[in-house]
């Protein structure tokens, strides 16, 4: 196995200036495992859902490449919900309803078969829940990458510490860098954060796009100027996604190559906003991905004159 990722499977409810959705599938595993099958086929992902949740989903994700064996399914009960309703700029949001039905109680179980993964990805759940996936694994792999939020910042800041010394990549955005490392600049927030274990920072900026700090190297990656965005929902978890499953399926972790995952995971991430849910991600092929790809280059390539 290639890639293994943990991360809730869930139904969404979201409203937004361009309108609204009925329970739609999404969560934070969902959108990593969508997006990190355009690069490989060998993964497994992790998660719980209620007797709820379709089971056809699970093959479409099965079709996919995504082994479906480390989704717990709890028949009697029901998968996480979570509504939300987002103000006209997209980048704030009021959660509506959140009921962690199956989620309250998640022990993560990695199935044999991911125990010896090369990449693990460990979406955005509690601190002690991903350090418990890590130990679960046979051996270590080659790249451990997570995401965070300040929520946990302000509720389990020592578990998240003691989880960031065995992680690789951290993953977070520009507000949670600063609180965690208890600085305005970027730079010398990613020096502060760095020194706690993760030797590579991704820090998103939403519509500004992202920064990449690797040893010494940074490398800034502009946002795709859309004509539309209708849902901003799991476009992190895209992006993650994205970035993780072109790690997978490259032969090296050098610095070169991990500037062009941090923009096969924006390209993919600026599909994910142009429709409701998985509904965009569902539908572009590799050639579409591609298309896109080469835009970001585009946008952002240029010649100085001697």
């Amino acid at each position: 196995m290639k890639l293994a990722a943990v991360g809730s499977v869930a139904f969404d409810a979201i409203e937004t200036p361009f309108g609204k959705t009925d329970k739609i599938v999404g969560g934070a595993g969902t959108y990593i495992s969508l997006a990190s099958s355009f690069f490989v086929k060998e993964q497994s992902l992790i998660s719980v859902v209620g007797g709820d949740f379709p089971k056809d989903f699970l093959a479409l994700l099965q079709d996919k490449g995504v082994n479906v064996s480390g989704v717990e399914i709890k028949e009697t009960e029901k998968t996480f919900f979570w509504s939300g309703r987002y103000h006209t700029d997209l980048n704030s949001r009021d959660t509506l309803v959140t009921e962690l039905n199956v989620l309250g109680d998640f022990q993560p179980k990695v199935p044999a078969l991911a125990q010896n993964a090369s990449f693990l990805m460990l979406g955005n759940l509690s601190p002690a829940v991903q350090l418990s996936v890590i130990q679960q694994m046979a051996t270590r792999p080659k790249l451990i990458a997570m995401d965070t939020m300040n929520f946990w910042m302000d509720i389990a800041l020592d578990e998240l510490k003691e989880t960031l010394k065995h992680i690789d990549v951290l993953i977070i955005n520009d507000e949670e860098a600063r609180q965690l490392s208890g600085v305005y600049s970027l730079r010398k927030a990613a020096n502060i954060i760095r020194a706690m274990g993760p030797q590579i920072l991704i820090i998103k900026k939403g519509e500004h796009g992202a920064l990449l700090f690797h040893e010494k190297n940074v490398f800034y990656a502009p946002a795709l100027p859309l004509e539309e965005v209708f849902d901003p929902t799991g476009a992190g978890d895209t992006f993650a996604g994205g970035f993780m499953g072109y790690l997978a399926a490259a032969s090296q972790l050098d610095f070169e190559t991990m500037k062009r995952a941090i923009i096969a995971g924006s390209a993919l991430a600026s599909f994910c906003v142009e429709k409701f849910g998985t509904e965009r991600l569902l539908e572009i092929s590799h050639t579409d991905l591609q298309q896109r790809m080469q835009e970001f280059v585009t946008l952002s390539t240029f010649q100085l004159e001697a």
